[in-house]
């Protein structure tokens, strides 16, 4: 699985060396500081510099290195384009998602899904302040429900029904129907379960 992840990254910096940087940063909706080499991409609540020539994506806040799940997203969107795209401000589920997503979905909503269901079924106060903490803000759909810019152009909407003594609890994770032109499928799962893993490892923070 390493060796995976590594020639993952490997392709993905191999294929930014091929786009054009001033494209990217049109369509993408970020920053491209051509005589540093690097890229400015809003991700969550902060920012991250991909260094073209150092090949590290890094948090501008602390100057982290991001990881490997992260980088790996953060390259895939740069570079998955493959012409300019709005959003099409329609939410859909993973299901609705061409090329794959409701063969995917079972396992998604067992590992994502279910996931979230746990640590916030029923607690949506929880889920509202480790939203905040990612930058999130606040819905319409569900008993609670919170959107976030993952990247500029990959918005999610997790919405959670809070269960009771009668129902169980129940939630979902929303995509806009243009994610599949930004990201392919594996991508398009990938980011959801990260923001689930950054929600949920919040989560047990503060309980």
């Amino acid at each position: 699985m390493k060796n995976n992840y590594l020639v993952a990254i490997n392709e993905g910096w191999q294929t930014l060396s091929l786009k054009n940087p001033e494209q990217i940063a049109e369509f993408m909706e970020v920053t491209y500081l051509k005589e540093e080499g690097l890229f400015l991409v809003p991700h969550l609540n902060e920012n991250y510099i991909v260094d073209c020539n150092n090949k590290t994506v890094k948090s501008e806040k602390d100057g982290s290195i991001a990881g490997t799940e992260l980088t790996i997203l953060t390259l895939h969107y740069l570079t998955f384009f493959k012409e300019k795209e709005n959003l099409a401000h329609k939410w859909v589920s993973l299901k609705e998602i061409p090329n794959g997503g409701i063969l995917f979905y079972p396992a998604f909503y067992a590992d994502t899904i279910k996931s979230i269901i746990k640590a916030f079924g029923n607690n949506t106060e929880l889920f509202q302040a480790c939203a905040k903490e990612l930058g999130g803000y606040s819905g319409i759909f569900g008993t609670t429900s919170a959107l976030f810019h993952v990247f500029p152009k990959i918005p999610i909407c997790v919405v959670i029904w809070q269960g009771d003594e009668e129902i169980p609890a129940n939630a979902t994770v929303m995509f806009d129907k243009s994610v599949s032109r930004f990201l392919h499928i594996e991508s398009i799962i990938g980011v959801g379960s990260y923001l689930a893993k950054r929600l949920i490892f919040l989560a047990r923070k503060k309980t």
